[in-house]
């Protein structure tokens, strides 16, 4: 899995006024915690963070303070402003490589599905799954291939098999489909006249 650092400044506990004050600033308050670390408060400069939370890849986040302090963790929640959609709060979960890391990586469908060439719909329901594994077998993304993908037939989670990787995501849930159209309901009465 791919790695992305970000600099942030150590900070105190502080009160309302205090964190508008840094948000002013163009700087986001974030927090740091899991592994038995007590809480660790730092803020990011918000240009830098938007790298981060504006795109579908999931990343381990190398966090590096102006203390000297290094630590390893993922995204665990993000807070939004309703209106402006800039980011509030940032709580990263520290990882550690001996240890299995949940988190959430992006779908790339691959192929063209049999049932789109008899006329149906080709619908993805899940742009993300949530998977466990070491953190040298955590893969970027989940290739899903849907070439033998025919009409009115899903792929779901539990139909997910990677090498060392565990799907979390409930194995009910729909990645994709292909559903059948009028188009195609009529080329399959064709067919069997």
């Amino acid at each position: 899995m791919q790695h992305f650092e970000i600099k942030g400044q150590v900070r105190q506990a502080a009160g309302k006024a205090t964190i508008k004050a840094y948000r002013k600033q163009g700087l986001v308050p974030c927090n740091l915690y899991g592994l038995g670390l007590e809480n660790v408060l730092f803020t990011v400069n918000a240009k830098e963070l938007k790298a981060l939370t504006d795109t579908p890849k999931s990343y381990i986040v190398d966090i590096v303070l102006d203390n000297g302090e290094k630590y390893q963790a993922v995204l665990h929640e993000l807070q939004f402003h309703p209106v402006s959609d800039n980011c509030l709060h940032v709580d990263f979960l520290a990882v550690d490589e001996k240890k299995p890391i949940s988190i959430e990586v992006p779908i790339v469908i691959t192929g063209h599905a049999i049932g789109v060439q008899q006329g149906g719909k080709f619908v993805q329901q899940s742009r993300s799954i949530r998977i466990s594994a070491l953190m040298a077998n955590l893969p970027d993304d989940v290739t899903v291939d849907i070439s033998k993908l025919g009409l009115d037939k899903k792929i779901k989670a539990e139909d997910i098999k990677l090498d060392k990787v565990n799907v979390l995501t409930n194995a009910d849930t729909v990645i994709c489909m292909v559903r059948a159209t009028r188009n195609s309901a009529a080329a399959t009465e064709e067919a069997a006249e």
